[in-house]
């Protein structure tokens, strides 16, 4: 049955809606944060026009998640976008590390292939994700999905294209790619985590349970590692934390504290 505000739900079913909706917005904030990084620094110019583009409509699809946290009584979307600590965050650590070292002001040695293939595997997750939040339970959230879904096809399109041409494109090439597939397999398993009321999202309806979503994930991507003889492997795993639960990297804290400086300077300011 379809719940359009949260007087139709119960206690339980409030707190995991609002648990996974932290979940949505986190992923993309961060995300979209550390895609802007490479602005000036893409391949080519017009590699700098269509990734700040896909930055742009993430942190968009950011504030929508957010905005239905504060439908919730969460608080203002600025606070839960710029106010709240990296230990209060509930994105995937994958999302936040790194994207090379240097600061991207100053001497960045960013690594193009884990951009590429982070972004790609992401992007294909959370396209499967939209297309299960489009029937949700919560009619707010599913109404949001349809409007998300609507720009993920390209960018999909957009890092599966990237992610075939360079897998595709010389030894050195493959190499860095392969080697960048391994990095964001040993993160991917805390992306497809629901966290620890996984199970009460699930049965509230609000989306389709882990292992569906997984198995679409993978099967999505066989088809294009199976073309570029490539394996997935057996087991996805989480190294650096479990974002989720609110445990994250250092990389987390930094990248917060670039991101709301402004905020900081007069949290009370209209934007």
């Amino acid at each position: 049955m379809k719940k359009n505000d949260q007087s139709q739900m119960d206690s339980m079913e409030r707190k995991v809606l609002i648990e996974l909706l932290y979940q949505l917005a986190d992923d993309d904030f961060i995300l979209a944060y550390r895609g802007s990084e490479w602005l000036g620094l893409a391949p080519h110019i017009e590699e700098d026009v269509a990734f700040s583009s896909i930055n742009q409509d993430m942190m968009g699809h950011a504030a929508m998640f957010y905005q239905l946290l504060e439908d919730l009584g969460e608080g203002h979307v600025d606070i839960l976008a710029h106010g709240r600590s990296s230990k209060d965050r509930k994105n995937a650590v994958l999302l936040e590390l790194v994207n090379g070292p240097g600061h991207y002001l100053e001497k960045p040695k960013f690594d193009w292939a884990f951009t590429v293939v982070r972004h790609y595997f992401y992007t294909q997750f959370k396209k499967i994700r939209m297309e299960s939040l489009k029937n949700s339970s919560y009619q707010p959230l599913a109404d949001v999905a349809v409007k998300v879904n609507m720009e993920i096809y390209y960018h999909l399109l957009h890092w599966k294209t990237w992610f075939m041409q360079l897998i595709d494109a010389n030894d050195e090439a493959r190499n860095r790619m392969e080697t960048a597939v391994q990095q964001v397999f040993d993160e991917f398993a805390d992306v497809l985590s629901y966290g620890p009321n996984g199970r009460e999202i699930a049965e509230a309806g609000f989306i389709d349970k882990e292992e569906i979503i997984t198995q679409m994930w993978k099967h999505q991507l066989l088809t294009v590692f199976e073309s570029v003889n490539l394996s997935i492997p057996i087991k996805i795993k989480t190294k650096s934390g479990k974002g989720r639960e609110g445990f994250h990297t250092d990389d987390l804290a930094v990248a917060l504290s670039i991101l709301s400086e402004v905020y900081h300077i007069d949290p009370a300011a209209n934007w």
